[in-house]
């Protein structure tokens, strides 16, 4: 029913920056962001694997959980799961995420793009299908970053260490005079601002969140599930790993400017 809450799910705490844009859009409604942290990083994972762990963890958010509308806010879970998600549930509104490329080729006239995301996203042929639409549009370089979301799972945002690892993987396209960066994993926009540092401030970022939250919020106003903007929502944080530094950290992750 429309008073029931709406499901943000990710592999790990990437997602709370879809849920945090989700919050903002629809301040009246109540959340329940569930971080599967104990089998993280699905972008190591088998693609079976992967749909096998969200289907599993999907049913118990709409059965147990009784949510309203689930967001599935991690590119390779959307990639391995979306689809399967859909038939098995076609009366609940139901979003993925993707990378922000459309936009980022949108911004100029011919942009070179650096797409940043794991390389099971990066392998999916959801995303090869999206660069060779744009293909002709743009020049667009995939960057492969493992490791990269280990760094927001760990809380670790900013300093020396995450910036040696990304002049690591970004130097070889400095020089490639690049007009925006896709933030192609939910996790990445909590190190935005350290990818812009060694970009530099004329790199444009760009991330899909705001615009999986704005489908969403239209998916469930379609279906007439939206609250009384009168009610102040909530927000309810699960892991999978439920020890409390864990949740502390979602929660800190949740308050954290990206």
């Amino acid at each position: 029913m429309f008073s029931d809450p709406i499901a943000v799910f990710d592999s790990g705490m990437g997602g709370i920056s879809v849920l945090k844009e989700m919050v903002r859009l629809m301040p009246e409604e109540d959340f329940i962001y569930f971080g599967d942290s104990a089998n993280a990083p699905y972008g190591v994972r088998t693609v079976e694997d992967v749909r096998q762990l969200t289907i599993s963890h999907i049913r118990f958010l709409l059965e147990e959980k009784s949510a309203k509308a689930i967001a599935v806010a991690c590119n390779t879970a959307t990639s391995a799961a979306v689809r399967d998600l859909r038939k098995m549930y076609p009366e609940v509104p139901l979003v993925g995420v993707e990378p922000a490329i459309k936009p980022a080729v949108n911004s100029c006239d011919h942009p070179r793009i650096l797409v940043m995301a794991t390389p099971r996203t990066l392998a999916e042929e959801k995303f090869l299908k999206l660069e060779e639409l744009y293909d002709d549009m743009a020049d667009i370089y995939p960057l492969p970053c493992p490791g990269l979301m280990e760094f927001v799972e760990q809380g670790t945002l900013s300093g020396p260490d995450l910036e040696d690892y990304l002049h690591g993987i970004m130097d070889p396209y400095l020089d490639k005079d690049l007009t925006g960066i896709v933030l192609g994993c939910t996790h990445y926009p909590f190190v935005r601002k350290t990818i812009s540092k060694v970009a530099g401030p004329d790199v444009r970022i760009f991330d899909g969140s705001l615009g999986t939250a704005r489908e969403l919020a239209r998916r469930i106003r379609a279906a007439g599930l939206a609250r009384d903007p009168g009610h102040k929502g909530s927000v309810t944080f699960m892991n999978s790993l439920p020890d409390p530094e864990r949740l502390h950290l979602m929660e800190t992750l949740f308050h954290t400017s990206c």
